[in-house]
C-alpha cells in the first residue's frame, strides 16, 4: 500500500480554476473521502490522482515516488466510477479477469486473483453471468472486483454508489466499510453526500470552489466546523444559524438574536473565545439536533436556554419529528423526540442546548473560536 501526497495541487481550465492549491496528505491504508457540492473539484482532484487529467502547478506523490509526469497505467492505482462499465459481452469472470490478461499475468494467478475477490465480495456463483443478468448491487460488486484484482497501491473510487437505491446504497456502504478493513488498502473515495462521508471515512476533506475547506475525522469536523460552509454542508439538516450580537460582560455574556426570538446566556467555559466580540454582530450557529422538547431534553444540557416561537411545520419521521420554528424573524429547524406535543399552529418552547453553541464572524464566515481540527 500507499501513502498520496497532494501538494499545493492546482487544475485550470481555461479561466476556470476547478482546484485551488489544495494540499493533502493521505496516510497508508487511510480511507479519506473528499466531500463537497457538484462543482466543488473533488472529482477533478481524484482524476489528477489517477493522471487522467494534467496538473497546472504543485506535485502528486504517491508513496515517495513523483507521478506526476508517470502515465496513469503505471501509477499501480485502480479507479471505480459511478459507471460500471462492465463489458456486457463477456461473462463477470472475464470482466473481472480483463485487465489482468492485458497485463499478460499469469493464468494461475490470474485464477487466483478472481476467485480471491469473488470471494471476498460474495460474488462467486455469478462468475458465468453476463452483466445484464446482475441487478445494480451486483454490478457494482464486480466493478469493486475488477479494481480489487489488480491488487493496486491505492483504489480511488469516484461516487460508486450514486446509482444505487437508497436501501442497497447504505448496505453497499456498510460492504465498502469491511472491504477497507479486511484489506487494509489505502482508498480516496469522492461523494457529494455528507452521510456517506461522515460514516466511511477515516477523515474527510470539505472542498468548495476548487478549495480545501477543512480536513479532519468525521466527529472533529462536524464538532467544530471551520466556517459557516462546513457547518451548513455537514449535517442533516443544515445547521441554524442566526443573526445575533454579543452582549453583557466577559462574566456575564450572552447572544442577543438580532430577530427579537431571545437572549440566550452564553455558558461559562466559552465566554473568554468570545470576549473580543462583545458589543458586536455576529451569527450564531445551532444544530437541529441540539434544540429539544423541554419533556424529553437529555440531563447533559446542563448549559440550556429556553427559546419560545410558533410551529410553522410539523414533519414526522418515524423516530423523529422536524419542527420548522418562527421566533420573531427568524426561523429555524429543531430535530424533536417524536412523542413531542407541539402542533402546527401553537406556540412552543424548546430547549437550545448552548454547550454545543457556535459563532461565526459575519464578514469573513470563519468559526470563531472553535477547536483546531485535525
Amino acid at each position: 500500500m500507499a501513502s498520496v501526497t497532494l501538494d499545493r495541487v492546482t487544475k485550470r481550465f481555461g479561466e476556470v480554476t476547478a482546484v485551488n492549491n489544495v494540499t493533502i496528505e493521505v496516510l497508508d491504508r487511510e480511507f479519506l473521502v473528499l466531500v463537497g457540492p457538484s462543482g466543488c473539484g473533488k472529482s477533478t482532484t481524484l482524476r489528477l490522482i489517477a493522471g487522467l487529467e494534467e496538473l497546472t502547478d504543485g506535485n502528486i506523490y504517491i508513496g515517495d515516488r513523483l507521478v506526476n509526469d508517470v502515465a496513469p497505467k503505471d501509477r499501480d492505482i485502480a479507479m471505480v466510477f459511478q459507471s460500471y462499465a462492465l463489458y456486457p459481452h463477456m461473462s463477470v469472470y472475464d470482466n473481472l479477469a480483463f485487465g489482468l490478461k492485458l497485463r499478460k499475468t499469469p493464468k494461475k494467478e490470474i485464477e487466483r486473483r478472481v476467485q480471491e475477490a469473488a470471494e471476498l465480495l460474495a460474488i462467486g456463483e455469478l462468475l458465468d453471468r453476463k452483466p445484464k443478468q446482475l441487478s445494480g448491487g451486483q454490478r457494482q460488486r464486480v466493478a469493486l472486483g475488477r479494481a480489487i484484482v489488480r491488487e493496486p497501491k491505492v483504489f480511488l473510487m469516484d461516487e460508486p454508489l450514486s446509482n444505487l437505491d437508497a436501501k442497497l446504497r447504505v448496505q453497499t456502504r456498510a460492504e465498502l466499510i469491511r472491504l477497507h478493513e479486511r484489506l487494509q488498502t489505502t482508498v480516496i473515495y469522492v461523494t457529494h453526500d455528507q452521510t456517506e462521508a461522515m460514516t466511511m471515512g477515516s477523515r474527510i476533506a470539505v472542498l468548495r470552489d476548487g478549495v480545501l475547506q477543512q480536513l479532519g475525522s468525521p466527529q472533529n469536523v462536524y464538532d467544530f466546523p471551520s466556517n459557516m460552509f462546513v457547518a451548513g454542508f455537514i449535517g442533516s439538516p443544515a445547521m441554524n444559524f442566526f443573526d445575533a450580537r454579543i452582549t453583557g460582560t466577559v462574566d456575564n455574556m450572552q447572544v442577543e438574536l438580532s430577530g427579537g426570538g431571545a437572549t440566550l446566556n452564553v455558558p461559562p467555559d466559552k465566554r473568554a473565545r468570545y470576549a473580543d466580540y462583545l458589543g458586536k454582530d455576529v451569527i450564531f450557529g445551532l444544530r437541529p439536533e441540539d434544540m429539544f422538547d423541554p419533556v424529553f431534553a437529555p440531563s447533559r444540557t446542563t448549559e440550556s436556554e429556553l427559546v419560545r416561537g410558533n410551529v410553522d411545520v410539523f414533519e414526522p419521521l418515524g423516530s423523529e419529528v422536524y419542527l420548522y420554528m418562527i421566533a420573531g424573524d427568524d426561523s429555524f429547524i429543531a430535530r424533536v423526540d417524536p412523542r413531542t406535543a407541539a402542533a402546527v399552529g401553537s406556540e412552543y418552547e424548546l430547549v437550545f442546548d448552548m454547550n454545543t453553541m457556535h459563532i461565526f464572524d459575519p464578514a469573513t464566515q470563519e468559526a470563531i473560536g472553535e477547536e483546531e481540527t485535525g
